[in-house]
């Protein structure tokens, strides 16, 4: 399963690589597929569950909207 989050507060490689090591560490994350700066989101493969991706996120300081 992909599931696409919308983060915002990125504003560096230094914060998408915090964003990334994150989401890597939720179970039942298989990758993270893309987490970008400019596009303010992060997509992510695999069949973690949602509540626990945006936890992870917003645990780093992120805020975590809507998801597709």
């Amino acid at each position: 399963m992909i599931t696409k989050l919308r983060i915002s507060g990125m504003t560096c490689s230094h914060c998408e690589m915090t964003v990334r090591n994150a989401l890597l560490a939720v179970p039942g994350v298989s990758r993270v597929v893309d987490v970008s700066k400019d596009r303010g989101e992060a997509v992510v493969e695999g069949s973690a569950p949602i509540a626990a991706l945006k936890s992870a996120a917003a645990d780093k300081g992120y805020e975590v909207g809507a998801v597709e």
